[in-house]
């Protein structure tokens, strides 16, 4: 088990790496692309009602995975009940590692779970995954005042995505603003991963790792990567 030991500023980050994980470059043994590929495929499979995902999840798997994971992207989604990534990408057991939360939004809990996910277990594309329609988003539009309480912990959270979005979406009706918002809540949620977390930003710098935006038609079951501004 090899050891680095990453220095940001005062901060020491103490890394540990399985020797696959090294020789390959990621846990997977992929590039972001192909594992992003590899979603897009899956979301194909879907979107077609041609799943293959639930055939990795019988005992073989489970007795396989129970030695160690190696997921190929982090999916960072909204808790909405209509998105579970498992099924939108047709991946079973072991393959992608999610962390959902109202919003999508990060916390420090978050992005140590993204942390972990990328440095420890190898994974080397995170992917931020919003949706249409969002609730926890179309909240932080309707809020009145100062949010109060654990649910006003997400919207003030989002609240910098509402503040962008109606400018961006002024004098348009309260749909197009709520979806501009969403859009922007995704943007600003990646923007953040690099901006608050130095063991993402170092492994951006050195091509470890590649965070990219997406988004979720609730109609149509796609998902669309969000191109940046």
């Amino acid at each position: 088990m090899g050891r680095n030991v990453i220095k940001y500023g005062a901060v020491v980050v103490l890394t540990a790496w399985s020797a696959a994980a090294a020789a390959s470059g990621g846990g997977a043994g992929i590039s972001a692309d192909e594992a992003w590929q590899k979603l897009m495929d899956g979301n194909t499979r879907y979107l077609e009602s041609k799943m293959t995902g639930v055939k990795n999840c019988d005992l073989a798997a489970r007795d396989t995975l129970a030695k160690g994971q190696k997921p190929y992207a982090i999916i960072v989604s909204c808790s909405d009940s209509r998105v579970p990534p498992e099924l939108i990408f047709d991946e079973g057991l072991g393959e992608i590692f999610v962390v959902r939360v109202a919003g999508n939004v990060v916390d420090p809990i978050v992005l140590g779970s993204i942390e972990y996910a990328a440095e420890h277990l190898g994974s080397p594309l995170v992917v931020v995954l919003g949706h249409e329609r969002c609730g926890a988003v179309t909240a932080a539009v309707d809020a009145k005042g100062k949010p109060e309480g654990n649910i006003g912990a997400i919207v003030k959270e989002i609240a910098p995505a509402v503040k962008k979005a109606r400018k961006e979406a002024a004098g348009k009706e309260k749909a197009e603003l709520v979806e501009t918002a969403i859009n922007d809540n995704i943007r600003l949620v990646a923007a953040n991963i690099q901006k608050k977390s130095p063991v993402i930003r170092h492994m951006l710098k050195e091509g470890k790792v590649k965070v990219v935006t997406a988004k979720y038609d609730l109609d149509d079951g796609k998902v669309t990567k969000l191109e940046a501004k």
